[in-house]
């Protein structure tokens, strides 16, 4: 299985770590296309590197490729809003998780979105039950 784990990468960093250990789980799940998005080195300002059309291109050619999106949602990022409304016009089953914060509410175009499957959860504990249930579907 292909997985296209979507994070925040230039709307804000702050959930690196936590990506980083969403991508180790996933791993037991099939092969996970993004794993970049868990670098420690990539900062908000993205890959420095290459250029933008060459992300949008990999990206978009990851999203059809993968089986299955799964999007952590805590952090605000227009990137991951679009490759979410992506994978939806390709009929990508799409799973969100968001980490409920004390002061903060997912976005309602996410939470009222009924395609997206979303999941709550407080911590990384509460992650394998999630992940277990949604890939034996």
């Amino acid at each position: 299985m292909k997985i296209y784990f979507a994070g925040s990468i230039r709307g804000g960093r702050d959930d690196q770590e936590m990506y980083l250990k969403l991508i180790e789980k996933l791993r037991t799940y099939g092969t996970v296309l993004t794993e970049h998005i868990g670098d420690k080195s990539l900062s908000n300002l993205g890959e420095q590197e290459v250029k933008n059309d060459f992300i949008y291109e990999r990206d978009m050619s990851w999203v059809k490729e993968s089986d299955v999106i799964v999007a952590e949602l805590t952090t605000p990022s227009l990137g991951v809003g679009f490759e979410i409304g992506q994978a939806q016009a390709m009929e990508k089953p799409i799973l969100g998780l968001y980490r409920t914060t004390e002061g903060k509410r997912l976005s309602a175009m996410m939470s009222g979105n009924s395609y997206l499957q979303i999941r709550e959860y407080t911590t990384l504990e509460d992650i394998d039950a999630i992940l277990s249930d949604y890939f034996k579907k």
